[in-house]
């Protein structure tokens, strides 16, 4: 998708017209239309208040694509990922697909806690992770 066609998803996905994104970063309706059109591009410091508004990365404000990978879903909001699907093998094991795995550096020999809710699923931290959040909670308690 190209910047103008992640704008326009990103706008309705909000439910806001064009005169109220353009009021919420400095310009007119007409500039914002062009934005939507491909006519013109925003400069930088626009950029960085339409990422802000969305709640998006500037990187994928302006290049973000859809594909089979993120299942053609929209820019995600910021720190939220699509890594793709895994398949269970037999005895349960499933591989964390490498992108997953730079982002939360996961690294061979870690240790993993699986936690589970039933209406919402599973979701797997880093062992570090929670024993730094159960310390800090105890210290917390403790003052």
């Amino acid at each position: 998708m190209s910047f103008a066609e992640n704008l326009i998803e990103l706008r309705k996905y909000k439910g806001l017209s064009q005169e109220e994104i353009a009021e919420m970063i400095g310009v007119s309706r007409q500039t914002l239309s062009k934005y939507e059109t491909g006519e013109s591009l925003p400069d930088i410091e626009k950029c960085r208040l339409l990422a802000e508004i969305f709640d998006v990365k500037i990187d994928d404000l302006i290049s973000y694509k859809k594909d089979k990978n993120n299942y053609g879903l929209g820019v995600p909001p910021k720190g939220k990922h699509i890594f793709g699907m895994v398949k269970v093998g037999e005895k349960g094991q499933i591989v964390i697909p490498a992108k997953a795995r730079k982002v939360f550096d996961i690294n061979p020999g870690d240790k993993l806690i699986i936690l589970g809710d039933e209406s919402q699923g599973i979701a797997i931290i880093k062992e570090k992770g929670v024993l730094d959040l159960l310390n800090k909670i105890r210290n917390n308690g403790e003052k």
